[in-house]
């Protein structure tokens, strides 16, 4: 017989994980209090055309890694390879323009994207996600950026580098494009065959290709720091001011560029210290076209996602440790077939006063009940037996101390909680 496996790029989130996933939504959604950003919650399939008219068809998301289908109804559809277009998309069909501005937002959310699975990355991956929507102060920029430091900070996490760069606007950056592409066009022959497809399709991407043999070519390329317009330069040094301000350590890297087409401006990244790349745990950037790009009136905007996984990974490469799960405080052992029916009635009373229980069941002795319950590593367990049954008691032991006394079953919820 078959024996079923998850799909080749995902993975099942087991009971003892949880305890990490649990405590990144906590901080993250107490971090965007702080912020004023409020959550949101999108399909997790869209319209195709949402993200390659968004993302750009020159992309590896939509040339090579979006889950696209025709569904029963004959429409394209996607699952959501990236947390902003549907966040953008929800903006302009819920009418938030009209909303005090900017709108600040907030998701975790399954990402979903045909690669080649790596470690922290699959290709059913999670991301917290935060967009600011409404407006261009470079000050918006550093409040997202202050925003995901301040969340690994509160993390713990440490030994970690931001990486800058601005790419300019749809109006200085066409010139900047003119002089990329003159440069990469005496270098061709050096160029990876991904690269060369790029020279006439994407340019910005080719300095960010990781194959060897273009890593020389890129580093020597022209900057878009040099080639932006005034209103783009006064941009980024606000921004480089209020990160002085914030005491923030930034790295300026004129590689940086992102991978998506729609990015303006700004764009940044968070890696671990000598990680590279690669290991990139947050990522972003504006998006200032975007919303217009997508029906809507000029409308500037920034934000950043962050990968689940990669948080994980990076705790525990710091031995950070994170809190338990709430576990039942009490199991209740019984002894003899008549009090089977008062450990069902006493489990559902403890319950209902708020009390964790796991019961006993089936026809294991009283011994093995309680090794049983050592091995969940409950702090009490209420025994019943006949005699208990007959004097409306119970015996309650500490599995700590071992130590054991008969109370009154009505008096269990207060000192239980006690």
């Amino acid at each position: 017989m078959k024996l079923y496996r998850a799909p080749r790029g995902t993975t099942d989130i087991l009971p003892e994980e949880q305890a990490y996933w649990r405590y990144i939504e906590q901080k993250a959604a107490r971090i965007c209090q702080l912020y004023g950003y409020e959550r949101i919650d999108s399909p997790a399939f869209e319209d195709t055309s949402l993200f390659t008219r968004s993302v750009g068809p020159g992309t590896d998301i939509v040339e090579k890694e979006m889950y696209s289908f025709t569904d029963k109804g004959g429409n394209q559809v996607t699952l959501r390879p990236e947390g902003t277009a549907p966040v953008c998309r929800a903006y302009l069909e819920h009418g938030f323009h009209s909303r005090p501005q900017p709108v600040k937002l907030y998701y975790l959310a399954a990402i979903f994207r045909y690669e080649r699975p790596q470690a922290g990355r699959f290709r059913q991956h999670y991301q917290f996600g935060c967009e600011a929507i409404g407006d261009d102060d470079p000050a918006i920029d550093a409040e997202n950026i202050d925003l995901a430091w301040q969340f690994f900070q509160s993390l713990g996490l440490q030994r970690l580098t931001l990486q800058l760069n601005s790419i300019g606007c749809k109006q200085c950056r066409p010139g900047y494009l003119g002089v990329l592409q003159e440069y990469y066009a005496g270098h061709a022959a050096a160029l990876c065959n991904d690269c060369r497809k790029r020279l006439s399709r994407n340019l910005l991407r080719l300095l960010d290709c990781k194959q060897p043999s273009c890593q020389d070519v890129a580093d020597q390329a022209p900057r878009s720091a040099d080639h932006l317009c005034p209103q783009c330069r006064e941009h980024f040094e606000r921004l480089v001011t209020y990160l002085d301000l914030l005491k923030i350590p930034f790295t300026l890297n004129h590689r940086l560029v992102r991978g998506l087409d729609y990015y303006t401006r700004t764009v940044f990244e968070i890696q671990p210290a000598n990680g590279g790349a690669q290991s990139t745990i947050c990522g972003g950037g504006r998006y200032d076209d975007l919303i217009e790009e997508l029906g809507g009136r000029p409308t500037p905007a920034i934000g950043f996602a962050i990968g689940m996984e990669r948080i994980i990974l990076n705790l525990k490469a710091q031995s950070l440790p994170v809190p338990p799960l709430p576990r039942p405080l009490v199991f209740i052992a019984r002894q003899g077939e008549a009090a089977r029916n008062e450990t069902v009635r006493l489990a559902s009373y403890l319950r209902q006063k708020g009390i964790g229980v796991i019961m006993a069941t089936g026809d294991r002795s009283l011994k093995a009940q309680l090794r049983q319950a050592n091995n969940l590593g409950v702090h009490y367990t209420v025994i019943i037996g006949e005699e208990e049954l007959q004097n409306g008691t119970a015996s309650l032991r500490d599995m700590t101390t071992a130590g054991q006394k008969t109370v009154r079953v009505t008096k269990l919820p207060e000192l239980l909680k006690g």
